[in-house]
């Protein structure tokens, strides 16, 4: 019984090679350019850099205000602070004080 063994067909080669190297093409973009590309890590990095200085922003924000929130602690009350935030907030003078008026009105 002879055996006659088959050559590949030059197409079907070629079909194979196209096949692979469309699918190397398709992996290198995604590399440079895909979700998780060189690119988007380049984004997300420079995302990173702005949310910390944000953060850092938001962080000095948060003492200033602590320590104002610590000046009214009523074991350690400044009756000074208090009296000069509230003519300030009510906008009151005390029977005591003079009042400048500094308007330029030359009529």
């Amino acid at each position: 019984m002879p055996t006659r063994l088959r050559r590949p067909s030059k197409i079907k080669q070629l079909g194979y090679t196209l096949l692979l190297a469309g699918f190397l093409a398709y992996m290198g973009f995604s590399v440079v350019s895909g979700q998780y590309g060189i690119e988007s890590q380049d984004r997300l990095k420079n995302e990173l850099i702005r949310l910390e200085a944000k953060n850092i922003q938001l962080q000095i924000a948060k003492d200033k205000l602590i320590s104002q929130i610590s000046l009214f602690d009523p074991e350690k009350l400044d009756p000074d602070i208090l009296t000069q935030r509230a003519r300030e907030l009510l906008a009151m003078v005390h029977s005591d004080d003079r009042i400048v008026d500094f308007s330029s009105d030359d009529n």
